[in-house]
C-alpha cells in the first residue's frame, strides 16, 4: 500500500495540471471502489474548480470551489496518472482506456486524470472542505511526521508507558500519520532500535532521536519519487527509486549495510506483518 511519500509524490505529480483549473468533465465507471462513490459524484465533480491540492496522512484532498473536497484513497493497488498535460511535463498523448480506469476527470486545460485500481481497495468521498478533518477517515489521525507537531515532546509523551513493540506504536495512525511498514522498518534500523522492543522500555533520549529520523527518511523518498515495489507509479508514470537504498526492508537474508558489521538481515512478523532489522545493530 502506499505510504506517506507516494501519497505526497503523486499529490506533488498532480498539482500543475489541476491546481487553478475546471474539471470539464468528470466520468465514473462504476459505483464503488471499497465503498460505494457518494451520490450523483460525477455531476457534483464536473465544472467543479480545484483550489489546491493537499495531503493527511495517505489520503489526497482535492478542495473545490463548490464548497466539496474530494478525498481520495490509493489503497493497494490505486494509480492516479495525467496525460495531455499543456504544460509538457508529461506524456501528451492520452493513452487508450484500461479496464480499470474506475475515475476520469478531463480538466479544462485538455490534462487528464486517471485514477486506475486494479484490486479496487482504493476509495473515493465527497464531503465539505468547512470542517473536513472530522470526516470518519481523519477525525482520529494524529499529527503529521513532517510537521510542527510531531516534536521530541510529543512523541515520548504519546509512547511514554506504552507495552506495545516500537513498530507497532509507530504503526499506530493515532500516534503518527503516515507512516507504514517500509519506513518505520528503515528508521528504527537508522535509530538502532529493534522493532520487537516495547515502547516503554525505550528510553526518552532515544524515543526523542526517532523524530528527526523519521524525517530524514520520509523526506529522502519523497525526493526519490517513493517506492515501487509492486503497482506503485508517480503520477507522470515514472517509477520510484527509494527502493534501491533500502537498508533493511525486503532484505532477508542479506548481509547488513552497516560498515564492519557482519550480521544478515532477519524477517519477523509482527501483527501479520513483515518486520526487517539487523540484530547486530538494532537492540
Amino acid at each position: 500500500m502506499p505510504e506517506l511519500p507516494e501519497v505526497e509524490t503523486v499529490r506533488a505529480g498532480l498539482a500543475p495540471a489541476m491546481e487553478g483549473h475546471r474539471i470539464a468533465r468528470a466520468e465514473v465507471n462504476r459505483p464503488d471502489l471499497r465503498w460505494p462513490f457518494p451520490d450523483r459524484m460525477a455531476d457534483r465533480l464536473t465544472g467543479a474548480g480545484v483550489r489546491q491540492l493537499r495531503r493527511r496522512s495517505k489520503y489526497i484532498l482535492a478542495d473545490l470551489d463548490t464548497g466539496e473536497s474530494l478525498l481520495i484513497h490509493l489503497g493497494m493497488s490505486g494509480r492516479m496518472t495525467v496525460s495531455g498535460d499543456p504544460l509538457g511535463r508529461f506524456v501528451h498523448d492520452h493513452p487508450a482506456a484500461q479496464k480499470h480506469d474506475h475515475v476520469v476527470l478531463h480538466m479544462d486545460n485538455g490534462a487528464r486524470i486517471t485514477f486506475n485500481d486494479a484490486r479496487r481497495f482504493g476509495a473515493m468521498d465527497l464531503m465539505p472542505t468547512d470542517g473536513a478533518e472530522t470526516h470518519p477517515l481523519l477525525a482520529a489521525l494524529g499529527p503529521e511526521p513532517l510537521g510542527n507537531a510531531f516534536s521530541e515532546s510529543y512523541l515520548v509523551a504519546a509512547l511514554k508507558g506504552r507495552k506495545t513493540p516500537i513498530k507497532a506504536a509507530l504503526l499506530d495512525q493515532k500516534i503518527v500519520a503516515g507512516l507504514g511498514n517500509i519506513y518505520v522498518c528503515e528508521a528504527l534500523f537508522r535509530a538502532g532500535i529493534a522493532p520487537t522492543r516495547k515502547a516503554a522500555n525505550i528510553s526518552a533520549p532515544r524515543v526523542a532521536g526517532l523524530v528527526p529520523i523519521i524525517r530524514d527518511v520520509l523526506s529522502e523518498a519523497i525526493a526519490a519519487g517513493g517506492s515501487s515495489l509492486r503497482d506503485y507509479r508517480q503520477a507522470d508514470g515514472e517509477l520510484g527509486y527509494f527502493q534501491h537504498t533500502f537498508a533493511v526492508y525486503g532484505r532477508e537474508g542479506q548481509p547488513c549495510r552497516t560498515p564492519g558489521c557482519e550480521g544478515l538481515i532477519r524477517r519477523t512478523v509482527q501483527s501479520g506483518r513483515s518486520s526487517f532489522h539487523c540484530v547486530n545493530c538494532q537492540r
